[in-house]
């Protein structure tokens, strides 16, 4: 039987990412929907987009593009080094990128340039890694930045009901254009939380891989999770994004 799950912010946790998938039970029949960020964080930065590329040759996978993806994509095609990057964990992928020489660098600027700012499925389910704020969805969206980077779409849902219906006259507008929204971006630890979040239809499968939380995926249709150990631990000797 096909599966199709959804994988949170990995942040160069190449341990974590083969963790949670081996956990999944995730076979070359399954379809895989990554939300973005793969960079910027643990030490394998490099390793975790060189597995997602031998990875897409073995089995159908949609990768969603994130804020710290633009920062590296960036500097593998000018060699300019945003310093509020290396401030969020840049420095790290700077330095898993040294074991690499450059027709490898160049192969992962193609990869870079190939992830999808957003995705709908054939059940109206969006994926995007941050959010939208057209009312008219991500089609009419002014800025592409905001792909990236929205954080009001997570901060309207939170709020919500869970058990508020669509024919609501409160039921925001934005959230009415899909079935279900899979985003990533902000982590459920912010909220205390080291589980997938939902608020109305939308569901943050962030869960702090960055961080101290884990890495999470997700059956897209049964919504049951899977999840790595917290990434400190597999990581003893590193900070990742922790300050």
């Amino acid at each position: 039987m096909k599966h199709t799950f959804v994988i949170g912010d990995i942040h160069g946790g190449l341990k974590a990412l083969e963790q949670v998938l081996q956990k999944a039970g995730v076979t070359k029949n399954d379809t895989l929907i990554f939300l973005g960020d793969y960079v910027d964080g643990w030490s394998e930065s490099a390793q975790v987009i060189t597995y997602l590329i031998d990875l897409c040759e073995a089995q159908k996978c949609i990768f969603i593009k994130g804020n710290h993806d633009v920062w590296c994509q960036d500097w593998l095609r000018t060699g300019n080094a945003a310093i509020k990057w290396l401030r969020h964990g840049g420095q790290a992928t700077l330095e898993s990128y040294t074991s690499l020489n450059e027709n490898d660098k160049k192969i992962h600027v193609d990869f870079f340039e190939r992830t999808k700012y957003y995705f709908v499925d054939a059940e109206n389910k969006l994926f995007i890694h941050a959010g939208f704020t057209s009312m008219h969805g991500p089609e009419q969206e002014f800025y592409d930045t905001n792909f990236v980077w929205d954080r009001t779409l997570w901060e309207m849902a939170i709020t919500m009901d869970k058990d508020m219906k669509k024919d609501t006259l409160l039921f925001p507008k934005r959230l009415m254009l899909y079935n279900e929204i899979f985003i990533g971006h902000t982590p459920t630890t912010n909220y205390s939380q080291d589980t997938p979040m939902q608020g109305g239809n939308v569901w943050n499968i962030d869960t702090g891989a960055a961080f101290k939380g884990k890495l999470t995926i997700m059956n897209v249709d049964t919504k049951q999770f899977w999840q790595s150990d917290i990434l400190p631990s597999l990581y003893p000797t590193e900070k990742g994004r922790n300050k």
